[in-house]
């Protein structure tokens, strides 16, 4: 220490009351480092299939690093950037989160998709697709380029995890029915 700074410190007894007065003085800002951890907190995304578990622990210590920071921001904003970090299949969950308007920690929040995932692992999903088929333009003459109304046959197509298009028995339209693909 040069004898400039001792001469500072010389009225001072306590070594933490000196240390802390050095840190005061000499101490690096830490806007840095609060950027750089703000900066991945509002960037990073969960990718699709991957752990909720694993990203949750993740976004919850960015939190506690930026908190250690004192960044300032509320617990809502928190959560909000922590759903808005989610792929589309978290889409239903962040709607009922948002609709029952239940006031939640971070940590219950995490441990909400945890048991969320779990149960959508659980169920296999189906998807029912459908194909529609419409009256094609035929002949010349006067009418020609014009489209003929006619039923509409649409096939149900059920997607599963194993085949990805199952035909299904046709749909039949009964009279009276609105019919898919014409105009009225």
């Amino acid at each position: 220490m040069s004898n400039d700074i001792q001469k500072q410190f010389d009225r001072l007894d306590d070594v933490a009351l000196i240390l802390q007065r050095m840190k005061e003085v000499y101490a690096i800002p830490d806007r840095h480092s609060r950027y750089v951890v703000t900066k991945e907190f509002f960037r990073t995304k969960m990718t699709e299939g991957s752990s909720v578990q694993e990203h949750g622990v993740k976004m919850l210590s960015l939190v506690e690093k930026l908190k250690d920071l004192k960044v300032g921001l509320n617990n809502d904003t928190y959560i909000d950037v922590i759903l808005q970090s989610l792929p589309l299949s978290y889409d239903s969950f962040i709607v009922n989160f948002n609709m029952n308007g239940l006031e939640n920690s971070i940590n219950k929040l995490i441990n909400m998709l945890v048991q969320y995932e779990d149960m959508t692992k659980k169920s296999t999903p189906s998807t029912l697709v459908g194909e529609a088929s419409t009256s094609k333009v035929k002949g010349k003459g006067p009418d020609a380029g014009k489209r003929k109304k006619g039923k509409v046959k649409a096939k149900a197509v059920v997607a599963t995890k194993d085949t990805k298009r199952a035909p299904v028995a046709p749909l039949r339209m009964g009279k009276g029915k609105r019919k898919m693909g014409t105009q009225q």
